[in-house]
């Protein structure tokens, strides 16, 4: 059985290899991920499906502003475990997300993606018309939702990243994290002795 739940630090290294094989190293390189850069996901807006504990699919959103003094989500990347696909986890992700965050106050979400896909959420690039993004993209894949009817009247501008900054990495403790994980418990003990 499938199901959604927020997201928490265990399912960071599961949701990483998901969205390595769902969509590759591309993936950094598209101008949304600009956004995301440096970023934290948008407070309590971050999901995945399991089934049962195994993360199948992932969702985040992000703060954003869309222009000027207008405050947005950007909602990616969206994606699902190959074996899982075509069972509606993306949709029903889609609609999790949406609802988290019409019920959080937030007026309007942002993506770039598939418009035939993401109509059926309300998405359309009708009220993206007057907005870009910090580098090139496909103007029909920018697509908007208004949350709150209204929200994204007369928006134009740049799209900007708005959220809380990423707190830097202790580089060293990492580097230690992952030689004490390479090597087996009888080399770490005679190690520490």
């Amino acid at each position: 059985m499938i199901t959604i739940r927020p997201e928490t630090k265990r399912d960071i290294v599961a949701r990483e290899a998901l969205l390595d094989e769902a969509l590759g190293a591309a993936r950094f390189a598209k101008t949304a991920q600009r956004l995301r850069d440096g970023r934290l996901p948008a407070a309590q807006l971050s999901f995945v499906a399991c089934d049962g504990c195994k993360v199948v699919g992932t969702v985040r959103l992000w703060d954003v502003s869309a222009g000027p003094g207008r405050p947005a989500l950007l909602l990616g990347p969206l994606a699902v475990a190959s074996r899982w696909r075509d069972q509606g986890i993306g949709a029903a992700l889609m609609r999790h997300a949406l609802s988290a965050a019409a019920a959080r106050g937030y007026a309007a979400v942002l993506l770039v993606g598939d418009a035939t896909y993401y109509a059926r959420f309300g998405f359309s690039a009708e009220k993206t018309a007057h907005l870009w993004l910090p580098g090139p993209h496909e103007r029909h894949r920018l697509l908007a939702c208004e949350l709150k009817p209204g929200a994204l009247e007369s928006a134009s501008g740049l799209i900007g990243a708005t959220g809380r900054p990423a707190p830097s990495p202790d580089l060293a403790a990492l580097v230690t994290k992952l030689a004490d994980n390479d090597i087996t418990p009888a080399a770490r003990r005679a190690r520490a002795s």
